[in-house]
């Protein structure tokens, strides 16, 4: 059963726009909104007027004084006055939350256009700033102090899984080094993307003075960059005509799991696992339906969780996935074509809208240098936290 034949409509991406990612000094959070909701609209083919709602997804968490910036939006045209617009915040999924907001609304039947923009401005804040707005989104750490911040959470995970799954012989930085490799050659050809560089794979498996450990075992090159940016998309009921074919979207899935540590085992991403089983069931397809997937890889030991809380493989065998070519550009699941959240950046409330707008590139073939061969067939998964708040969506081609 797909999301159209349990809720009797369609819900469809008619147009999107993208920011680029990265270190954007002159840029404004209202600039980039503006930007990508103005590509959004014009590339759906419809007015502004057109549009019943706006969900804008934002974490913030104190790195901008602006904390109530859900009608910047409307800077875009004055035919968006009055227009309902609603600030959604999640973590790092913040994007997917106001992307499922808006879904939502559609199948409520209360909109039948919906404007999905995801941004965020962090690289003006210090250090401190950011890490500690991060921090707020675990209930061990709020309001502590760290010097590793949210790296030193996921190298504990990492920790954990080497100590259940591990040989003891320092093998996963190598794995997780592949990952990184990956993702940093497949950002050469994002033009989006924060950072399109080829490091290879012995840079990012060795320690340097350019690739310093953040948090054993998690090396720079293990970790998410900083990032600015924006990405934004319309969501209707039918085609609106824009220049682009549409998207659909065949299914999704939510899932939270429990915020304290001690009452989650922390290899298992036990609800991210309920939110891939809860879109793929949705959509009425199994993961061997899909071309590829744009996973949620702020660490790279993330994405090697996320093979096997999807299914890719068994728990503690995700490195079969690298081992067998599964997850490179032309392997059987391509995963993070554009780089990920690793090389593209990660823009925190920007990054599952992005997501979702790549997928969607992908599946109409306007892809660029990012192109696969045909795919008809995409996930998306976006999660906040460790785990803790998870989203995945299934989106399929129409044309």
């Amino acid at each position: 059963m797909s999301l159209k034949q349990q809720f009797g409509k369609d819900v469809l991406l008619t147009g999107w726009g993208h920011s680029r990612f990265g270190k954007l000094t002159d840029e404004t959070l209202e600039s980039l909104i503006v930007q990508v909701a103005t590509e959004a609209i014009g590339s759906a083919g419809i007015d502004a007027g057109q549009i019943d709602e706006i969900y804008l997804g934002q974490f913030n968490s104190g790195m901008m004084p602006l904390a109530f910036p859900s009608s910047l939006a409307l800077q875009v045209s004055p035919d968006l006055a009055n227009v309902p617009a609603t600030r959604v915040e999640n973590a790092c999924a913040s994007g997917s939350a106001a992307f499922q907001q808006g879904t939502k609304s559609l199948l409520a039947g209360t909109a039948k256009t919906v404007l999905v923009i995801g941004a965020e401005k962090m690289t003006h804040a210090g250090a401190d700033v950011v890490g500690a707005a991060l921090l707020g989104a675990d209930y061990d750490m709020a309001g502590q102090t760290s010097t590793t911040g949210f790296t030193g959470l996921f190298a504990d995970v990492a920790k954990h899984y080497d100590k259940r799954y591990g040989r003891g012989d320092g093998k996963l930085g190598d794995v997780l080094g592949t990952i990184a490799a990956k993702n940093h050659r497949n950002g050469v050809d994002n033009p989006y993307a924060q950072l399109r560089k080829d490091l290879g794979e012995e840079f990012c498996r060795t320690i340097s003075d350019k690739n310093p450990m953040v948090a054993d075992p998690l090396r720079r090159t293990d970790c998410s960059p900083v990032s600015d940016g924006a990405a934004a998309v319309v969501l209707s009921v039918s085609p609106t005509g824009g220049a682009t074919a549409p998207v659909r979207l065949a299914g999704f899935g939510q899932a939270n799991d429990f915020f304290p540590a001690d009452r989650r085992d922390p290899t298992a991403f036990a609800a991210t696992r309920v939110s891939w089983q809860r879109a793929l069931a949705m959509a009425g397809v199994g993961l061997e339906d899909l071309d590829f997937a744009e996973v949620h890889d702020c660490f790279t030991i993330a994405e090697l969780l996320m093979y096997e809380a999807m299914g890719l493989t068994e728990p503690g065998q995700g490195a079969r996935a690298l081992e067998e070519g599964w997850v490179f550009k032309d392997g059987k699941l391509p995963i993070n074509v554009s780089g990920g959240l690793k090389a593209k950046g990660h823009p925190v409330g920007a990054t599952g809208v992005s997501q979702h707008v790549i997928a969607a590139m992908q599946l109409t073939g306007t892809a660029g240098d990012m192109q696969l061969a045909n795919p008809r067939r995409a996930a998306v998964q976006n999660m906040g936290g460790v785990g803790i708040a998870n989203y995945v969506s299934v989106l399929e081609a129409v044309s």
